[in-house]
This record gives structure tokens, sequence and C-alpha cells, in this order.
């Protein structure tokens, strides 16, 4: 796996020299975080920092699981190496409404790793929609679906906190179906949608014209998206979710890096969890309306 992802090296830390006066010195408390195999350097960090190295995130995921039936699903390396990540599917399936559209989901646990200084060691839960390759990934009855860990020494010994605060177990893949299968059950109307759509997309009422017009636009390509998923699944919440985390994912605009794609782009956004806020206030103000 390391050596087909392209993660089969190590990085180490190196001094931040610099020039003065025609002489080398060396910053005291500065370092650059550098690749082992090829030398490029990959982001300034402190005196404190202690790389947390890629083959220590397949053993993280390993322990932290704790079984042998898992698929290493994939791993890859972002911005040179800056950023890697590395994900696992477990064998269980999630079905959402089981005697009536039996959708499935399916469980992932992913590790990503900033190598730049700019970020943390972490695991995210992600439950991903294979029919429509959405990442599902919210908060469920306010549980933790992220652990994360700044570079330090011992970092990776936490294996029992992160086991904690993640709740990786089929208990809480359970609340996910529970809460999806209500949303599956309730019939929703264009108006609700359209309430759920502005508590996540918010418009002043001294918007300009030129951020109307963009939420016109955005509004269009929901409804659609929504239309779209009630051919499948009825005129329901969880259509409704379905419709925003497709825009989410697939649509909404991304503005790729000098080194990324756009499909890079949105892939990368998937992993850092840039809509993770969005998807929830979606997911909860739907819970909302299967209590009415």
């Amino acid at each position: 796996m390391l050596k087909l992802s392209g993660l089969d090296f190590d990085v180490t830390t190196v001094p931040a020299l610099y020039q003065w006066e025609g002489k080398l010195r060396e910053h005291a408390d500065q370092y650059h975080t550098v690749r082992t195999d090829i030398g490029d350097a990959l982001g300034v960090v402190g005196r404190k920092y202690q790389p947390i190295q890629n083959r220590t995130g397949f053993h993280f995921l390993q322990e932290l699981v704790g079984r042998f039936d898992v698929v290493w699903e994939s791993a890859g390396l972002l911005r040179g190496g800056k950023r890697v990540f590395i994900s696992i599917r477990l064998p269980e399936t999630v079905i959402v409404d089981a005697p009536g559209i039996a959708d499935i989901v399916v469980p992932y646990i992913a590790v990503m790793n900033d190598h730049s200084g700019k970020g943390q060691f972490q695991c995210v839960v992600t439950p991903w929609r294979p029919v429509c390759a959405n990442t599902e990934r919210f908060a469920v009855r306010d549980s933790a679906t992220r652990w994360a860990i700044r570079h330090t020494a011992g970092a990776t010994d936490q294996i029992k906190e992160a086991r904690r605060t993640l709740g990786l177990s089929i208990e809480y893949f359970k609340q996910f179906a529970d809460e999806e299968t209500a949303l599956a059950r309730t019939d929703i109307a264009i108006a609700d949608f359209h309430k759920v759509v502005a508590d996540v997309w918010s418009l002043d009422d001294d918007a300009s014209d030129k951020k109307r017009a963009n939420f016109a636009a955005r509004l269009a390509l929901l409804d659609e998206g929504f239309r779209t998923e009630t051919e499948r699944v009825g005129r329901t919440a969880y259509a409704a979710e379905r419709a925003i985390t497709g825009y989410l994912d697939h649509v909404a605009p991304r503005r790729p890096g000098q080194t990324m794609t756009e499909e890079i782009a949105r892939t990368t956004a998937a992993l850092e969890g840039a809509d993770d806020d969005k998807k929830t206030t979606a997911h909860r103000r739907l819970l909302m309306l299967t209590r009415r």
C-alpha cells in the first residue's frame, strides 16, 4: 500500500537557515519538514514538532479498529506530500429504510496527516453513498466524527481516546441508519426544502444583486438535484439531504490551487471535511421535520 500509493517515504526535520551579510545562519526556533526520499521541503514548523510518519497511519487504523477483515480502500498524497490520506472500508454496510428504499451506505474510516505544519493528524468516520459518490459526513446525535491530535511526541499512542471520541462501533452506524431512515419516511414540500437551503446558505436582507443572483443560481441547481432524488426515493427529507450533499460534493464551485485540477480539489475538500458544517446544519434541520 505504501509503495502503490506513493507514501513510501519518511519525513524529517532540518534546521531553517538564512543568509546574513554573506554568512549562513541557523534559525534557533524554526525547522523545515523534508521528504527523506527526494529532499523536497514540505513546510515550516517549530522546535517541538514531531513528524508522524505515513507508515504510522496504517498501523494507527489497524489498531484503532482492532480487526483484520477491513479492506484497505485508498491512500495517496496531495500537494506533493504536504497532505496524505489513508482509508479503510468496514465490512458491514448501512442500509437506510431497509423495507422501503433500501439505500446502501458504506462506512469508511480515514486518516489524514499533514506534513506542512499547518494541520493535525486526523481520523474521521465517513459514511459514503456509492450510488452517487456523496460523502455523508455529519454529526449523528451530536456524536463526534473526527478525532485529531497535534504532531508531538507520543501522539499516536492515544488509541483509546480516539476510540472513545469517534465512537467507532456498530452502535454509531446504527444511529446513523436510524436517523437516515427517519428522513426517508418523512414527506416534505418544496417550500420545506427551500427553508432548509436558506438555513444552510443564508441571504441577508441587504445582500447585493450579485449575491442574490448567486443564491438564485444555487437554488436552481439544488432544485434540480432534489427533483432527481425524488424520482428515486420519493419527495422526502432524505431526498432533500441527498440533493444538498450531492451539490456540495459534485457541483459547488471549487477553486483549485496551482498544482490541482478541479477534480482533485473536490476530492481534497471531501477528505478534509470542508463542507461538514453545512452538511450537519442541513441534517439537523431536516431531522426537525421528522418530529412535526
